[in-house]
């Protein structure tokens, strides 16, 4: 099926275009590490062609343990991310955990993010959407495809039809994590673009005891997967060293790694041309 097109800025997503690209680091460590990295893929996508959309979050709020880090917070992060999209000149991302947040993140966010944990919290959804904002929608990893539709009824209910699906892979046991891609498929049947949250479908929750571990080797090969299946977009984490990154280092990937991988992904859309 044919998704309509969501426009963030002058990107546009859905609807048979480019396959955009959400990349960044997980959690706003500092700023100078997101200017460098936004401004890093920038110069990366541009020269491919591939739209993009810088993502990082402000407070990682679900963490496991309480010793990890959660990042600069509410204030300190829309900052930043204000900055990044200024200086850079590109669309940002971040997830919000709580309604009251709604009111300042909408000044500062192109898409404001449901968080996978939260998709079925409905004062938190509805909030949002009445923002206008353009949603995006983790699926949680506990929700089969069909159970996205539900969650997008909400969010239409309050008028607003911008809307994006992310599928971030399925709990496979204790710890571990599997990609269905046919979820893709099946949830563009509703009507609106899909994005494929990679780094997080090779997540192993809870894995190392007090915080998540992660399986990057595959990272590579689950994206062009899932471009080749006619995901809208893909959802990367992306880091300048991700053994020392303060969240989600294991399933994080190296920038250096990236421009090979967008470069397969512009040879995977142009052959499915």
């Amino acid at each position: 099926m044919m998704t309509k097109v969501i426009n963030v800025k002058d990107i546009k997503i859905g609807g048979g275009r480019p396959v955009v690209l959400i990349a960044g680091p997980c959690v706003i460590e500092s700023e100078t590490l997101c200017l460098l990295v936004a401004a890093r893929i920038k110069a990366m996508t541009k020269k491919l062609g591939i739209p993009f959309i810088f993502k990082s979050s402000y407070d990682k709020a679900n963490r496991l343990s309480l010793d990890s880090f959660r990042g600069p917070g509410l204030i300190k992060g829309l900052e930043i991310l204000k900055k990044v999209k200024k200086e850079i000149g590109v669309p940002v991302l971040s997830d919000v955990h709580c309604k009251e947040e709604i009111s300042r993140t909408k000044e500062v966010l192109d898409v404001i993010q449901i968080p996978a944990f939260l998709c079925r919290q409905t004062d938190l959804v509805l909030a949002a959407a009445k923002s206008g904002a353009v949603i995006n929608v983790k699926k949680g990893q506990f929700l089969a495809p069909w159970d996205i539709l539900p969650i997008i009824k909400k969010i239409e209910s309050t008028g607003n039809r911008k809307i994006l699906i992310t599928e971030r892979g399925f709990c496979f046991g204790y710890n571990n994590l599997v990609s269905d891609l046919r979820s893709i498929k099946i949830m563009q049947e509703f009507g609106y673009p899909v994005i494929y949250d990679v780094t997080h479908s090779i997540q192993l929750p809870g894995a190392k005891g007090g915080c998540s571990g992660g399986q990057r080797e595959f990272v590579a090969g689950l994206a062009r997967a899932a471009v080749a299946f006619g995901c809208d977009g893909l959802f990367l984490e992306v880091h300048l060293e991700p053994d020392k990154a303060l969240c989600d280092g294991p399933n994080s990937i190296n920038l250096k790694e990236l421009e090979d991988l967008l470069k397969d992904v512009k040879k995977i859309q142009e052959a499915l041309k």
